[in-house]
């Protein structure tokens, strides 16, 4: 009889969730990839380093037309990391793979309509629960936010620092090219420095957050130190590591 050799020692495999911009492409999609132009031209750097989930759930592409899409967003640096929706026979060796069972998360959109349909715009961004910046003059480099961001609503701002004069809720949403200023209590996801900007700092007057990141890097809630639940705290990016202090 053989004997087969054993190691004792386990594999450890982890469970772990990651953060990721969903784009959901309608048709046609040769205008839905101008007016992806137009966001990369007007906030430059906002898919640099970010992965990206395809959806086509409402679509019907086939095999060569999925391909073509995934290849047209690889010239625009917009790295997939899965697609979502498609029929598996419509994924072809070496494309991205197959992905289901995502964890749905806030909304938010980029406006990229005329000045003279921001009417409509506003109106329907009301409707969806969604706070959207006005595209700034160039001089505008920061957002104030005069009224607490409530649970579901998302605010993104990539050309510089956002404040926010009231609390953010469990399930709100905060994205700054610069750095966040929440003069209340930071109870959702805030990400600072979105577009790369390692010197950007989150400042709360009471730190409750589900999520924070700089510059890319995230942190938890479950990994914060737990002396500083509750407390007025800065946060900043050092050695690509998110350092937290109280705030005196």
């Amino acid at each position: 009889m053989n004997k087969v050799p054993t190691d004792a020692r386990s594999i450890r495999i982890k469970g772990r969730s990651f953060l990721a911009v969903v784009l959901s492409p309608d048709l046609p999609l040769d205008a839905w990839l101008i007016r992806l132009d137009d966001l990369a031209a007007r906030s430059a750097g906002f898919f640099f380093g970010r992965p990206a989930v395809l959806d086509v759930a409402d679509l019907k592409l086939d095999r060569t037309q999925l391909k073509e899409l995934v290849d047209e967003l690889t010239r625009r640096n917009v790295s997939i990391m899965g697609i979502e929706g498609a029929r598996p026979s419509a994924i072809a060796p070496g494309m991205p793979p197959a992905l289901k069972g995502g964890r749905p998360a806030s909304d938010f959109e980029v406006t990229t309509s005329d000045p003279a349909e921001a009417g409509t715009t506003d109106d329907m961004a009301s409707e969806a629960g969604e706070v959207r910046a006005e595209e700034p003059r160039p001089a505008l480099q920061s957002l104030v936010i005069r009224e607490p961001v409530r649970s579901g609503q998302s605010v993104v701002f990539t050309e510089g620092d956002v404040t926010v004069v009231g609390s953010v809720a469990s399930g709100a949403e905060i994205i700054a090219g610069g750095s966040i200023h929440i003069y209340g209590a930071l109870r959702g996801r805030a990400m600072a420095g979105a577009v790369g900007n390692a010197s950007a700092r989150i400042f709360c007057r009471k730190l409750e957050a589900e999520l924070v990141a700089i510059d890319g890097v995230y942190k938890m809630a479950e990994d914060m130190a737990p002396g500083l639940r509750g407390q007025p705290v800065q946060l900043w990016l050092e050695d690509d590591a998110i350092m937290a202090e109280k705030l005196k």
